[in-house]
């Protein structure tokens, strides 16, 4: 688990040495002011199409249910462990709460496919697979409607770019390449599992995610998610994850099925 926690520590710093507020707005100048582009047309990077999630590690916790008990690498407290010792998938089969562990906090983890669409031009649609969960990730933030919890809450989304894309300020020459990455904030999600055996997340909490692209050596496209939830209710400190996807050439293999408790 060390070099797990190490691995996720690397993502996260990587991603946040690379990241940086969205392209400054111009200055002086007269008449009206530019445009602003939508989201869709200014993305740095495309993340739609299929991708198929690669599990490097924790094999134990995300391609079986692990045993009751079995907590390790989560930094809970100790009324987290007391909700998790009372772990009863049968019980949350019976309440129609069999998609605890399908909430936003922890679809990535979830083997399986996802795919990501253009909603509109400020929303990027992200299906999963796996509990045939939608997740609306929103560039504009005030086209949601504020409800109760939901298992894939209310997601605000925004590009970070790198110096690169940044052009040279004040220098002739063309624009270079756009690249960057997407920061997504999402709140207002209904209690669920950061893992199937029943270690929980509540409602006030908090997950931070930095979706990047890698182009490996062969060619293939990877997307890798780290993700950072925060809840002072049930984690001692953030809990942080890195899950990889590889991008598919099309939906082979997409096979959307519903929740299950007992997978």
């Amino acid at each position: 688990m060390r070099g797990h926690a190490a691995f996720a520590a690397i993502a996260v710093l990587m991603t946040l040495a690379v990241s940086e507020d969205a392209v400054a707005q111009g200055r002086g100048g007269q008449g009206p002011p530019a445009p602003t582009a939508t989201a869709k047309a200014s993305a740095p990077i495309d993340l739609t199409g299929y991708w198929v999630s690669v599990v490097t590690e924790d094999w134990r916790y995300r391609m079986v249910t692990p045993a009751k008990g079995d907590y390790q690498g989560v930094p809970m407290t100790a009324e987290s462990v007391k909700v998790a010792d009372a772990w009863d998938p049968a019980a949350d089969e019976a309440a129609g709460s069999q998609c605890k562990s399908y909430g936003a906090a922890a679809i990535m983890r979830v083997p399986g496919r996802i795919r990501v669409s253009w909603q509109d031009d400020t929303t990027l649609k992200l299906e999963a697979d796996a509990g045939t969960q939608t997740r609306l990730l929103r560039f504009n933030p005030s086209q949601a409607t504020p409800g109760a919890p939901t298992w894939q809450g209310e997601s605000t989304a925004q590009w970070e770019l790198t110096r690169a894309g940044r052009g040279r300020p004040g220098g002739p020459g063309p624009e270079p390449p756009r690249s960057g990455s997407l920061k997504v904030v999402t709140t207002n999600m209904r209690a669920g599992y950061l893992r199937k055996n029943g270690v929980p997340y509540g409602e006030r909490a908090t997950l931070t995610e930095y979706f990047n692209l890698v182009r490996h050596r062969n060619g293939d496209l990877w997307l890798v998610v780290t993700s950072v939830v925060e809840d002072t209710q049930y984690l001692r400190q953030p809990f942080m994850v890195s899950s990889q996807f590889r991008k598919q050439a099309d939906a082979a293999g997409w096979d959307p099925a519903p929740c299950s408790s007992t997978w």
